[in-house]
């Protein structure tokens, strides 16, 4: 059978990751694809290997979507105004899509070669950041480690409903960021 006029792998990504924006990861199936595309389920098959072939799919569109977007945001910058821009960025992309969001670490198989390698660049262009602090090795891993913790935490929270208080959200990040540079200063400090 083959794949009908019009519709690609990238269309079928492309639609999943609104539907995943739109409704939630969950919401991802074949069947809601097909429909969404007026396409039956198994003309899918040209394109992804069933349901788990489709997130994985997805999860390699939303890393690089990521990764793209953290990038953008550290061109120029370097030091404290890098870590301030990649951690506004990385929550400002969970709240714009998080359908997209939730399926970069949603991988049928976390230890999959490609979506591993997608998921290295992320952490390789932290590493690149924390160079300027003098952060190698396993050093630096740790503060990468606490990094992402720090603001998939806040993002994890946010998407939630868990900053259900009256206060500005965008304040608690700053605050949280400036925090989290002020014991990295202190670290580093400490250590001379």
């Amino acid at each position: 059978m083959s794949p009908r006029t019009g519709i690609d792998l990238q269309m079928v990504i492309q639609t999943a990751a609104e539907i995943a924006d739109q409704e939630g990861f969950e919401a991802v199936t074949l069947s809601a694809l097909a429909y969404k595309l007026n396409i039956k389920s198994p003309s899918l098959y040209n394109h992804v290997k069933g349901l788990p072939g489709l997130r994985k799919q997805l999860a390699l569109y939303s890393i690089g979507e990521f990764y793209n977007t953290l990038s953008e945001a550290a061109i120029g910058r370097s030091n404290d105004e890098a870590i301030i821009a990649i951690g506004t960025a990385y929550i400002h992309f969970a709240r714009k899509h998080p359908g997209l969001y939730e399926a970069t670490f949603r991988a049928p198989d976390l230890m999959d070669p490609e979506v591993r390698t997608a998921g290295d660049r992320i952490i390789h262009l932290i590493l690149k950041i924390l160079q300027a602090y003098g952060l190698e090795g396993s050093a630096a891993l740790h503060i990468v480690r606490g990094f992402r913790s720090m603001f998939h935490g806040f993002a994890s929270l946010e998407q939630k409903g868990g900053l259900g208080m009256n206060l500005n959200r965008d304040e608690s990040l700053n605050i949280m960021i400036s925090t989290f540079l002020a014991g990295l200063h202190s670290r580093l400090n400490s250590a001379k």
